[in-house]
């Protein structure tokens, strides 16, 4: 416990960043969802890794999506094999923090995991920093697996970029997915450990609110 308060000590600011949704928080589903995705036989799993601030905070929301299977914290996106935390947080090895997110798309599609990634699990107009979080570490990254997912993603940031619902431009990068770096074990599930540390309290908890307000249908407990 006291390696993890050391740590991760500069993540305790309750600084927040202001959403940038200039109607609401609730985004318009994908126009252009995927092919095939309803024949997929149940039990059958797909894996995407996004990227949007401290992994923390990502982990929590998607674990607790109808259809993840599993949501690990981790490093993608860099060129040094098997990173550590501390490495990584120097902002030059070129990961980002990230989740790794196992899903059956029999229960939960990947659009719709976009929709909930981009309106409750990150401020994807934010370049280079996630709320009080600076650096390339935190940018906003969707790495895709197979070429249905780089082309459901680039639908879906090009018709929210047209449709205005963010009052910025989307910054997300939508890059295939080399490798993943699993954290430390003391990163894992770190909102379910440690739900009363301060920068949860400020930043994270509010997510699972907003999950449960925004997507009833797929949260679960």
């Amino acid at each position: 416990m006291r390696l993890v308060l050391a740590i991760c000590f500069a993540r305790s600011s309750p600084r927040r960043a202001a959403s940038p949704l200039t109607v609401s928080s609730v985004l318009p589903p994908c126009s252009s969802p995927e092919r095939g995705v309803l024949a997929s036989s149940p039990g059958t799993a797909d894996t995407v890794v996004f990227s949007g601030g401290c992994f923390w905070g990502v982990q929590a929301v998607f674990e607790h999506v109808k259809g993840v299977i599993s949501a690990t914290s981790g490093y993608s996106g860099g060129d040094v094999p098997n990173p550590g935390y501390e490495l990584v947080s120097t902002g030059t090895t070129g990961h980002a923090e990230s989740v790794k997110i196992t899903y059956d798309p029999s229960q939960v599609r990947f659009s719709e995991l976009l929709r909930i990634f981009f309106s409750v699990a990150t401020d994807p107009t934010q370049l280079n920093r996630q709320g009080p979080d600076v650096g390339t570490q935190y940018r906003s990254v969707i790495f895709y697996t197979n070429d249905e997912q780089k082309q459901t993603a680039q639908s879906y940031i090009q018709q929210l970029d047209k449709t205005g619902v963010f009052s910025r431009p989307i910054v997300t990068q939508v890059v295939p997915f080399k490798a993943f770096y699993a954290a430390e074990a003391y990163h894992q599930n770190f909102l379910e450990r440690h739900p009363n540390y301060p920068y949860i309290v400020f930043n994270d908890l509010l997510k699972l609110r907003a999950l449960n307000q925004e997507f009833p249908a797929f949260y679960r407990q």
